[in-house]
């Protein structure tokens, strides 16, 4: 994903749900989750390679990511151990899956509501040059504290070139309301081959 670099982008909350109106600045602000920048949890599993990592992100929250099986989970909480207890920390995708290395921070006066990160979906149904199957990209938006952590909203980056702004509108719109296993997490945009793929 393309972000400015580690930029600070505000909007004001009349851009934001009616239920949320009001003068508090909308901003983005950006975390690492590469392996050099978290913390690593164990060792490597010998049957399937499983790995965990627990990385630092913003007002005191920790991202959790969890690979196993060549697909990834990826939650948010006060530390591991919470977030490994929300709903997103079993959010996993049926084709092979991976998320890239930086997390956009939506927050509200200074508090974050949500998260959007960029995950690579595989595609089965074509190969890449090495054989194997084309990764295909996807940006999610995640709700975070108080609350549960879940999914909320899913852009097809391919078939949607304004997909970064999708994203943070419907992380302001959607995040903050949105009741995790009621509600259903809405695609946003055009849909296309990687929002089909990533159903579960």
């Amino acid at each position: 994903m393309k972000y400015l670099a580690f930029a600070t982008v505000f909007m004001t909350a009349a851009g934001a749900s009616p239920g949320h109106a009001g003068s508090v600045a909308i901003s983005s602000s950006y975390s690492s989750t590469a392996p050099k920048a978290c913390r690593m949890i164990g060792k490597p599993s010998e049957e399937d390679g499983s790995t965990t990592r627990v990385c630092p992100g913003k007002s005191g929250l920790v991202v959790l990511i969890n690979e196993g099986d060549l697909r990834e989970v990826v939650s948010v909480g006060r530390n591991r151990e919470a977030a490994a207890r929300e709903p997103a920390a079993r959010a996993w995708f049926g084709p092979f899956s991976s998320t890239g290395d930086r997390v956009e921070w939506r927050a509200a006066g200074g508090k974050p509501f949500a998260i959007i990160q960029r995950w690579q979906i595989a595609d089965n149904s074509e190969q890449d040059k090495r054989g194997g199957p084309v990764s295909r990209a996807m940006l999610a938006v995640t709700r975070l504290p108080p609350g549960d952590v879940c999914h909320v909203a899913y852009v097809d980056v391919a078939a949607n070139p304004n997909a970064n702004e999708l994203a943070r509108q419907a992380a302001d719109d959607f995040a903050r309301d949105f009741k995790c296993g009621t509600d259903t997490v809405k695609t946003i945009g055009q849909s296309g081959r990687t929002t089909s793929l990533m159903r579960r």
